[in-house]
């Protein structure tokens, strides 16, 4: 069997038409100072856009007639994506780090995931606490359980975290899975 391929959709961004582009036959148009001029035809406002050597752009295609403006295209899509790319950059991306337990996990390396568990909150990221059971540890899993409240219930007792769980303990075939936040307390 053919499989025809099929370009992957992208995130569009709001697309303006400019000048010929505009299909309408009448627009309401705003002059290059900001001044409503008000119904027109198209070749009307395509000719007072070519006298001042300016774009005649369609900013809201919406409603009976389309709000139209006399406006230097080039420059109006530079700061279209510069305010893009802008707002992208303050996007706060939260990281999920995980943490990966065992049933016969000893005191020492507990003490280091704890250790590690409190860096990742610091930063500001989320953890994700795992235990995967193996063999015959599938026959006990209230002990994976217990080791995974323990391991919460220690990290708990830090003053300088306010941990809330995201996802509460769930058991996903021979695996344990718990996602915690640290609330900041301002």
């Amino acid at each position: 069997m053919r499989r025809t391929w099929r370009k992957a959709k992208t995130t569009k961004e709001k697309q303006f038409l400019a000048n010929r582009q505009i299909r309408a036959k009448k627009v309401f148009l705003i002059d290059e100072n900001g001044e409503k001029l008000g119904k027109v035809s198209i070749e009307e406002a395509l000719q007072k856009a070519s006298d001042v050597l300016m774009d005649l752009v369609e900013v809201n295609p919406k409603g009976d007639y389309p709000v139209c403006k006399i406006m230097d295209y080039g420059q109006f899509k530079y700061e279209q994506e510069k305010k893009s790319h802008k707002q992208k950059q303050q996007q706060k991306k939260v990281e999920t780090k995980g943490i990966r337990l065992s049933v016969r996990i000893s005191q020492h390396d507990v003490n280091l995931r704890l250790a590690q568990a409190e860096k990742f909150f610091a930063k500001g990221h989320k953890l994700k606490i795992d235990l995967v059971l193996k063999g015959r540890e599938r026959a006990h899993p209230a002990k994976a359980a217990q080791v995974i409240r323990d391991f919460v219930a220690t990290l708990d007792k830090n003053p300088d975290l306010n941990i809330i769980p995201e996802q509460d303990l769930t058991k996903q075939g021979g695996r344990f899975i718990m996602i915690l936040v640290n609330k900041k307390s301002d």
